[in-house]
């Protein structure tokens, strides 16, 4: 009897590095920073959320390393949260990454991607008329319906490359990241090297109307800043296809985590040399702009339009390949124990999980058309940075639970590392139910969606068990 097809283990630590920067580097390296100078009035505190948004998102990449070093499989943290909570905790998990961390992320980078296509070639406004027509005087779904119609044609090419093989996923990231890599570099040289350009400018830490930088405000900053960081866990969704997962997963994490911080840092310093603080704080204003675009304006002029729009269409389509490419192998992995639709647990020709990669297609899709772009990354932050929290106390129940395992990496600075972790994904939640309520009560009603449908896969399972005890 023929065994039922399986994932293939074929991705090396290059191939972890590279997926892992590729699911980071997208949008936020070039439009957060306007709104995160809107919040802080300050450049050199834009700096230093940059610089705090880093660690705590590297603090939490080394915990997460320990847990997928010690449990590396296939659906990354779904599988985590069953062997350190239980089922329902990581059912719940692997529903929010349906209905809102990685569906809401491919809708936010499709939507950039789109915005940057229009800015190079005039395509006509369609459906003006219905732009104010709102559902719940809430969601705007024909507004900018032209940008929203070619991000999800966007979703749904990307979608149908990645259902052919796990290898072509992974060589088109490759490829992409390699010119990204070389227009951030352009972008950094020319900058900072232009006349335009005043390094002091980038470090100054008065407000612009001398107030004091708040708390509250450095959280809100800081979560427009975890957008452009948000990706580095998407790793642990394909751990039953990376060689030596055990290894190669907490080193390739880390790896990864230094190189983006390091880049942010750069290119940041670079629009903060050139634009000043109430310059971005128009380009916020604006809504429709894009702070990169506004800084290659200024040493480069309207021909630099061209070259930074291209650029950041090729960013924006490799991040969405990426997280489309990884992203449906959790719901594979829910639907093989029965806790998702059946049909997702089965593998096409080439053992890639179309069905889960159409059904996330179809919901992204879905998506786009619930609202704009910060209102989306908004969500998926304060969405996701629950289960960060989770992932790094899952370490102290682990290294309680499970003393003697061998770990093929142990996170560095315990147990302060993860404890930080822990307790700054509270206050980061707690802040935006307090200063951004929608977001927050948008994000919370699709994650408990998943209680109902926790109960009815169980009940159909237990059906199904009956059943076939009967037969």
């Amino acid at each position: 009897m023929n065994s039922p097809p399986s994932l293939v283990r074929s991705l090396g630590l290059r191939y972890v590095i590279v997926i892992t920067i590729a699911n980071i580097i997208g949008s936020g390296v070039y439009k957060k920073v306007a709104p995160m100078a809107d919040q802080l009035n300050s450049s050199g505190w834009v700096l230093i959320a940059w610089l705090l948004g880093g660690i705590i998102t590297l603090f939490g990449a080394l915990s997460n390393a320990e847990v997928a070093g010690l449990l590396a499989d296939t659906g990354g943290d779904y599988v985590y949260y069953k062997k350190i909570y239980n089922r329902f905790f990581a059912f719940l998990f692997g529903w929010s990454l349906f209905t809102i961390i990685q569906t809401a992320s491919i809708s936010s980078l499709a939507y950039v991607f789109s915005q940057s296509f229009q800015s190079l070639i005039n395509v006509p406004p369609t459906l003006t008329g219905l732009s104010d027509f709102s559902i719940g005087g809430v969601f705007f779904p024909f507004a900018d319906f032209t940008t929203k119609i070619i991000a999800v044609i966007l979703i749904i090419l990307l979608t149908l490359v990645n259902t052919k093989s796990i290898k072509s996923g992974a060589g088109l990231s490759d490829i992409i990241l390699w010119l990204v890599y070389i227009g951030i570099g352009v972008i950094i040289i020319f900058g900072l090297t232009s006349s335009h350009a005043h390094i002091n400018m980038a470090f100054d830490f008065k407000t612009a109307d001398h107030s004091p930088v708040t708390i509250s405000a450095l959280f809100t900053a800081m979560l427009a800043a975890f957008w452009a960081y948000q990706g580095w866990a998407t790793i642990g969704y394909i751990g039953g296809e990376v060689k030596d997962a055990n290894r190669n997963i907490p080193k390739g994490i880390a790896i990864g985590v230094f190189i983006v911080i390091g880049i942010y840092l750069v290119i940041n310093i670079t629009y903060l040399a050139i634009l000043s603080i109430p310059e971005l704080k128009a380009v916020h204003a604006a809504g429709n702009q894009i702070a990169a675009i506004e800084a290659v304006r200024v040493f480069w002029g309207s021909k630099g339009m061209a070259f930074i729009s291209i650029l950041i269409l090729i960013t924006t389509l490799g991040c969405t390949h990426a997280t489309v490419y990884a992203s449906a192998r959790p719901y594979y992995a829910m639907a093989k124990e029965g806790l998702f639709f059946k049909s997702m647990a089965r593998l096409n020709k080439t053992q890639v999980p179309e069905r889960s990669l159409w059904l996330q297609c179809i919901w992204g899709c879905i998506l786009v058309f619930s609202g704009s772009f910060d209102q989306l990354t908004d969500m998926v932050i304060f969405a996701v940075f629950i289960y960060y929290g989770a992932t790094a106390y899952g370490v102290f129940i682990l290294r309680k639970r499970m003393p003697d395992a061998h770990r093929p990496y142990k996170v560095w600075g315990y147990p302060f590392v993860p404890a930080i972790v822990v307790l700054f994904c509270i206050g980061l939640f707690i802040n935006t139910v307090v200063t951004q309520p929608r977001e927050a009560i948008f994000g919370m009603v699709l994650i408990l969606t998943g209680v109902p449908m926790y109960y009815w896969f169980t009940k159909k399972n237990v059906q199904l068990d009956n059943n076939e005890q009967r037969a």
